[in-house]
Parts: structure tokens; sequence; C-alpha cells
């Protein structure tokens, strides 16, 4: 078969996999997959089956909006959300198929769920009303009377990237009894449940939450959050741990004695490597199990081709241990910790695992994972051997008409004498002896990284005569906390020198690239420092920014984690630091910008408002500079992501046309 390269409009052909289930009475697993209706601009989710040997996988729900299947503890029905005109509702299929059932109406939607471990009840969260904001719960119910009235704001933080404004409401946790169909509300208060997990007797639900019971203390400047309890019935509500660390995962140990935790002390903000924790069962002070090391407990890859977020559920072996997920040098791996501290890698090779579950019997974990080459499948491992056999094969008609270029990983010494870790992609098609424009790119966070992963927008850039330079400069994930910490109070300064010393060394080392046709892009973090580098440097052509920061003294109002991150990352505040915050702004250094800069926003970012871009848009018009704005409506911080399909198109067209105009002109 002739091979073509890879089109932008290929997003529309992709299949992603996400979410395992594996059923404890066959094996079959259950899974997530998500593909693009192109004629009506979205995405549409179904639950598949595919057998624990890879075979006769197949659809077995046939909602367009179906997502996170999770099979009953004796395996006899599957439960998953359904989004209808009803909202995103709980709903049941036998494990021998047929039609499924609607469990739930509940006025706004499900959150999360958990079955109890003997399959009678269901716990979930869904959003009500505590009744302490004035007229928010009229204003919802009026409907199209909402803006009628004005809206009273009394938090500190009253919008959130994703859901917009606050709306007055609280997510609780509610159990639904399965054979009487009855709902009991189990929490209540002035605060937000999340993750639940059941004990393994049954008898108590734990959650995650942000509980303040002292007046003076304001949750939306607290970074701890903790771990609760409560019966079922809704009483003897307990808080299990101490208010000292930032919990991302928990669990029950197998033998329901201790509570197992992930997080952090937040020493250097959100900057701070996770590690794990214990805690008895009737609650204390966590202890630490692990020690520092250059592994990230999590996944903290960021790609525009991940299917769903990384798993928070813990999984636990018979004697204790627990497998996660690790972002270690470019990798994203499963490991096995014990309690001892003890370490063992699972999985190996260039590639992300993004989540996992494990089967009844502990033989065997089933894991999603992506690599260079492949956007994403499900993948069985063998616990005792490491054998591995790959269960899906959606993208596989496609990836065989396609000629990708492969990331080619490489290690280079910055001018400081740190070994910082990057990936070139070389041009599809390239010729012998044939010089080529660059593009670096830069990723967002900054505490995240780039991971040996697929993605279509560096595949669309090799495949239009682009060599494609990324790394993971100072700030980013995976190589031990000074590596990540050492940006912090200096954005624009170590982390800008690596990036430059990365382009210094591939220009000194590959003789294919032209360095006199440079091209520089990133997104969030990755935008301001976009927009950092063409303030400080004449040596790019063409620079794209996308849902950027310009300006650190506007940013700390104007985002939902302004207050969090100005305070945590830049190390100051506008009454305070102004000079400092003004300093690191890259709109302070308008008038040094010669390069064409394309600045890319969605409407609805609430993470870096689109004000940001506004202010560096007029800034630079004013001052006569080669600029352009694209608004995108209706889209947040995550449309390189998951935005609407033609906007994702539209959004790396323009990218792409901005290069080849500026650069090859």
């Amino acid at each position: 078969m002739q091979k073509r390269y890879v089109a932008v409009e290929d997003l529309y052909s992709y299949q992603w996999v996400s979410d395992p289930s594996v059923c404890p009475q066959t094996g079959a697993i259950a899974y997530v997959h998500k593909t693009i209706d192109q004629e009506k601009n979205t995405y549409r989710t179904n639950v598949r089956l595919v057998a624990l040997d890879g075979s006769s996988d197949r659809p077995f729900t046939y909602g367009d909006k179906d997502e996170l299947p999770a099979w009953s503890p004796a395996g006899s029905e599957l439960a998953f959300l359904r989004t209808t005109d009803q909202g995103k509702q709980l709903w049941l299929i036998p494990l021998n198929g047929g039609e499924a059932r609607q469990l739930t109406h509940v006025k706004r939607g499900i959150g999360s769920f958990v079955w109890s471990p003997d399959g009678k009840r269901i716990a979930f969260t869904t959003r009500v009303s505590e009744g302490a904001v004035d007229g928010a719960e009229a204003a919802l119910e009026n409907n199209g009377k909402a803006h009628d009235r004005g809206q009273v704001i009394d938090r500190t933080t009253p919008k959130a990237e994703g859901s917009g404004w606050w709306d007055g409401l609280y997510s609780h946790l509610y159990v639904l009894e399965l054979a009487s169909g009855q709902i009991r509300q189990v929490t209540s208060g002035n605060f937000d449940v999340a993750l639940p997990f059941w004990s393994p007797d049954g008898s108590r639900l734990s959650f995650l939450a942000k509980k303040v019971d002292v007046p003076s203390l304001d949750p939306d400047l607290l970074t701890f959050s903790d771990i609760y309890r409560i019966r079922s019935d809704g009483g003897g509500l307990e808080k299990l741990t101490d208010s000292t660390l930032s919990i991302s995962q928990a669990g029950y140990s197998p033998d329901g004695q201790t509570i197992v935790l992930i997080g952090n002390d937040r020493i250097y903000g959100s900057a701070t490597q996770n590690r794990i924790y214990t805690v008895p069962a009737s609650g204390g002070k966590p202890v630490c199990v692990n020690e520092p090391q250059e592994l990230q407990l999590g996944n903290f890859a960021l790609s525009d081709m991940k299917a769903a977020a990384a798993s928070t559920a813990l999984w636990f072996t018979a004697a204790g241990d627990v497998y996660l997920l690790g972002s270690l040098r470019g990798n994203v791996q499963i490991g096995r910790f014990s309690m001892d501290g003890t370490y063992k890698e699972i999985t190996r090779g260039d590639r992300e695992f993004y989540q996992l579950t494990m089967t009844s019997d502990g033989r065997y974990l089933v894991a999603a994972a992506s690599d260079p080459a492949r956007p994403g499948d499900l993948y069985r491992i063998d616990t005792h051997t490491g054998e591995e056999l790959r269960l899906t094969s959606g993208n596989d008609e496609l990836l065989e008409s396609l000629e990708v270029s492969v990331p080619e990983s490489f290690w280079f010494e910055a001018s400081d004498g740190r070994s910082v870790q990057g990936w070139l992609m070389k041009p599809v098609g390239m010729v012998p002896g044939e010089k080529y424009p660059m593009l670096l790119n830069i990723h967002g966070g900054p505490h995240a990284l780039y991971a040996n992963s697929y993605s279509h927008e560096f595949q669309t850039m090799a495949s239009q005569g682009y060599v494609v330079l990324y790394l993971n400069p100072r700030g980013s994930f995976g190589y031990g906390q000074d590596f990540v910490k050492a940006c912090r109070g200096d954005f624009g300064g170590r982390d800008y020198h690596d990036l430059m010393d990365a382009v210094d060394h591939v220009a000194g080392t590959c003789g294919f690239v032209d360095e006199t046709r440079l091209g520089v892009t990133g997104g969030s973090y990755g935008g301001f420092m976009t927009n950092w580098i063409v303030g400080h440097t004449d040596r790019f052509r063409a620079a794209v920014t996308d849902r950027s920061i310009s300006n650190w003294l506007s940013f700390y109002g104007m985002s939902d984690i302004g207050i969090s991150y100005t305070e945590g990352e830049i190390e100051g505040n506008p009454w305070e630091d102004a000079d400092k915050l003004w300093k690191h702004s890259p709109l302070a250094y308008a008038a040094h910008i010669h390069t064409p800069l394309l600045i890319l926003h969605g409407e609805h970012d609430l993470r870096c408002p689109i004000e940001q871009a506004e202010q560096l848009y007029v800034a630079l018009k004013r001052l006569g500079k080669r600029t352009q704005l694209v608004r995108f409506p209706g889209s947040n911080h995550a449309l390189p992501r998951s935005g609407k399909p033609s906007l994702r198109v539209e959004r790396l067209n323009r990218i792409m046309r901005w290069f080849q105009e500026h650069i090859e002109s």
C-alpha cells in the first residue's frame, strides 16, 4: 500500500480508547470507544467489549454519549453513565447484553459513581444547593430569568476552568439501593465531595474533601485536602487526615486496616513531587512510605491525543502492594510499590500509560497506553511474567495508510552543565542533503512533561516539511525534585536558556536543519514562553502563541488559579510585588518583539483568560508589529485536546499557514 502524509483533517478519522473495566465473571473488558462525528461536529462515545485474549471486540452500548463503565462485583451487570436530554444519568446493562435501563433521574446529573463491595448499592455524586448563596438557587430555577437579576459573589475564586462561574451548588454523596431504587443523601454542607470509595466490608464510604469548620479560614485559599469517612446511612462523619497534604488518589488496603494516599505537602507549590502515604483506617497522621526520587507518581504527560484523564483508583495485590502510574524521563510506566518503600517497574519501553485496571484474581493488568507511532490501545499485562498482549487495534487501518515520523529521543548538556531530554522528528519524505525549517514546541504546565506518545499536531508539522523539536526543560516532571522546582520564581530564566540551548544543540549537530528558518510555538505556559522568547530574541522567523499568559498583574485576578499560581510560581502579588510581576510579564517587552506573532485563544478560557491575548494583541498593533488574533467561540483551555472538532482542525490549519507564510516566504 502506498502511504500518504498525515493531514490536518485526519483528526476526524482517529479512534480513542479509555476507561477499561474487567468483568470478574468472564474477564471481558468493557471500555470507552471515542470517535468524531464530523457531520454533527461532536464526539461520540460508546462502550465496547473485548475478551481478555483480544478476541471478539464488539459494541456493547449504543448511546452517543456513554462513558465510565464499571462492572458489578459479581460481574453480572455493567453500570455506566449516559448523557441524554435528561443530563448525565446512571444506567445498567446485563452481562449478556440487551436493553440498558436507566437507574437515576437526578436533577443535575451524576458526577461519579462506585459500586459497593456486595453489589447491592451504588454511591454517586451530584450537585445540590445548600441554600447558602443569595439568589443562586432562584436564578437556577428561573432559567430564562437568570439574567434579570444580579449575581452575588462571595467566594474568593468563584470560577473554574471547564465548569464556569460557581452556581452556588456543591457536589455531595448519595447512595442508590438497587433492589428498591431508593436514593439516600449521605453528605451535606458547604463543601464538595470527590473520589468516593467504599471500605472493603461495605459499611462506610470515604471521600476527598476540603471541609473547613473554622470561619476565619478560606477554603479557596487552602491547598490541603482531607480524607473523610461516613456510614452509608449518613451518620458518623469522621475526618481521617490532618490537613497537611494535597491528596490526588486514595484507597483502602485489602484488609481494610489502612488507607493508602498519593499526595504531597506542597512545600514547592504545584512543583512538589508526589509521594505515597499511609494512614490508619480510623484516622491519624499520614506516614510517608517512599523516599524522594526522580519518578513523579501519576501521569503528568501532555498530549493533544490523550483519550481521557489518568486513573485515580488504586489497585492492590493480595499482599498489599499497590500498582501506580509514574512519570519518569519522558515515559509514563506502571510500577508496583510495597509499603516498605520498595518499587518495581512493571512495564518498559518508550510509551505513555494513562489508565489501568486489574483482573479480580490479580493475574493481569489491563492498561491504556500510547506510543510515538500509535494514538492509544488497551494492553493486557501478565503480572507474573511481564508478557504483554495488545487488545485493541482501532487505528491500525488508518495508520497503515499514513507515513508517520517517529520521534528520536536525545539528551544534551545545557549551558549550566545539566543534562536535558528532548525529541526530534524529521520531516516526512526528507531528502538527504537538503535543509529544512524547524519548529520548537513548548509544553504547558510548566510542571508537566512531553512523553513518548503520539501527537497529531507534531505529525502534521513533520508531514508539512518541518523538523519538529520538543523537550522537557527545567520545570518539567520526571527528572527529580530539584529539576521540577528550578523555574519557580524565575519564569523566563533557566527554562528559557534550556529551550535556547536545545535549539543551539540541534542546529549545531543536525546538518539538515536550516537555522535561518526557525519557528516557535506553545500553549498555556508554553504560550507564555513563546511570548517571552520573541520578546528576548529575534532568531525565530515566526511564532504562534496559544492560550497564553502575557501579564501577571492582571492574570492574578482574572484566572481561576490566578492567586495560587502567581503566588506559587512567580512568588509575588500585585500590591507587594508589582515590579517583579511586571518584570516577568511578556507584555513588558512588547516593544522588543519583531517576530510575526499569531495569537490564538478560546473565548471561554478561564485558566488563561482571553484578556491575556487581547492585551498583547493591542500592544503589538499599537506598536505596528505583525500580529493577528484568532478568537475561538465557545472554547476553553482544553481546545487543542477536546474542543469542538472543527475548531481543532481550524486551529491547526491556521498554525501551519502562519508558519508557511512567514518562514517560507
